[in-house]
């Protein structure tokens, strides 16, 4: 799913299916072979933008997805964000290699709220720089103030991110509306912007996607579409 900035668009999709929206997602601890297969299989039988494992599985996701138009998406420096670059870039280099076509990172937010910008910004550059693929920056947003909070946009978009994300998962915080708008409204063009966080109904996807989200990360998925019961979102 390519970003886009026209509210029309955005619109439409928060009143049709919502599946394309969806990167359906499976990164608890302990999965196993058997859910990793399923989980993919449901994102392909249910076009979702993309299925998001674990590295460890991103192969095996990879091999099963091949043809199917559904993206292998992954997780880097989750859920705390407290690796040294060196760590994170090799990282996202072997899951690159493996078969992730996006990288959702996790970023030095202890680093940003104490003033040490120039190393927040450096660590996210150097992963972007790393590989080829598309980077949605994990902004925390919960934790931060407006004041961090917009610093965080700033050097994001400098450091080259390709996508903007409210925060790593529900543990950080329950995406909203209120973070989607200011996220939208301080992306340049081209830079898209991903909910994730205790999304676990319809209504919420619509509501983050009319306030300006391309994409919506969840575990609930197959609920959000009707296609089974409820489960915990991450």
């Amino acid at each position: 799913m390519a970003p886009t900035s026209d509210p029309a668009d955005r619109a439409a999709c928060a009143d049709g299916a919502l599946a394309p929206r969806i990167q359906h997602t499976l990164i608890r601890p302990g999965v196993s072979r058997q859910e990793i297969t399923n989980h993919c299989l449901q994102a392909a039988e249910y076009g979702f933008d993309a299925a998001m494992v674990p590295g460890a599985w991103v192969e095996t996701a990879r091999q099963i997805l091949a043809g199917t138009g559904v993206k292998v998406a992954s997780a880097v420096d989750f859920p705390h964000g407290g690796m040294t670059t060196a760590g994170k870039v090799a990282e996202a280099r072997q899951l690159a290699a493996a078969g992730a076509q996006e990288l959702d990172i996790g970023v030095r937010t202890g680093q940003l709220r104490s003033g040490m910008w120039q190393e927040y910004r450096d660590d996210i550059a150097a992963v972007v720089n790393a590989v080829e693929v598309p980077v949605k920056v994990m902004l925390e947003l919960p934790l931060l103030s407006r004041s961090e909070a917009e610093l965080a946009v700033e050097l994001a978009v400098e450091a080259g991110a390709r996508w903007l994300k409210n925060a790593s998962s529900g543990a950080v915080g329950v995406a909203t509306p209120e973070q989607v708008a200011f996220l939208r409204r301080l992306s340049p063009a081209g830079v898209g912007v991903k909910a994730s966080g205790g999304i676990n109904t319809a209504r919420q996807v619509r509501e983050l996607i009319a306030a300006g989200a391309d994409l919506v990360g969840t575990s609930a998925g197959l609920a959000i579409i009707g296609a089974a019961p409820s489960g915990p979102s991450y």
